[in-house]
């Protein structure tokens, strides 16, 4: 009994050991550019195919990545959800769109690579697909969609769509940015993961809230 739990226990030491390496990789070089190989020699484990026995797949292994955030971030967004209750302020579901993300890459510390990790993974569409379903299958995105539906009764559904797009594009690309950009010790124009929250907040406020110009 005892052996048993000390190989469970080495078993998900060297699945975490993977998946740290592997997220790190393909945020600084894309998914398809690293080798299982390579993920396994940057884990640290002398077998080359420990990534497949851990994983399976290449594709199995990004979902894995995502999912280990997605239950953090899910967390963050449930005790933001509770916050707002019933709210009518188009700004409180937005807020729950952006910050239980950069808040979870705020807990990360430093340096994090899921930001750019997502932004790899979203440029292809076979692994995008992984991600949408990852975001999906979140309890918290139907009461958020419900939410803003509530509070824009005119936006036609279209629209809303569209709308949708263009946010999850910006969430995830301008916290890639930011996150280079700490990589590379470079500015930022906010000075933390709160205050750059804040400011696509306010941009993607105007965006939901722009006009709509109708066909004639």
């Amino acid at each position: 009994m005892a052996g048993r739990t000390v190989r469970s226990e080495q078993a998900n030491a060297t699945r975490e050991l993977i998946l740290t390496a592997a997220e790190r990789l393909f945020a600084e070089n894309g998914v398809y550019a690293v080798s299982n190989r390579q993920v396994s020699e940057a884990a640290g484990q002398g077998n080359n195919t420990a990534v497949g026995y851990h994983f399976g797949t290449k594709a199995d292994l990004v979902r894995a990545i995502a999912r280990k955030h997605s239950v953090q971030i899910e967390r963050i967004r449930a005790r933001h959800l509770a916050e707002i209750g019933d709210s009518t302020d188009v700004r409180d579901w937005v807020d729950c769109l952006v910050r239980p993300v950069l808040e979870h890459l705020a807990e990360l510390g430093s340096p994090t690579w899921y930001a750019r990790f997502c932004a790899q993974v979203m440029t292809d569409p076979a692994l995008q697909e992984i991600m949408v379903e990852e975001s999906l299958a979140a309890a918290s995105l139907r009461p958020i969609i419900e939410g803003l539906n509530r509070c824009l009764p005119d936006l036609p559904g279209e629209v809303h769509a569209e709308r949708g797009a263009m946010s999850r594009q910006l969430i995830v690309h301008m916290s890639a940015e930011r996150e280079r950009a700490l990589a590379e010790n470079t500015p930022t124009p906010r000075a933390n993961w709160h205050d750059a929250a804040t400011g696509l907040i306010d941009a993607l406020l105007g965006l939901w809230l722009a006009p709509v110009t109708h066909r004639s």
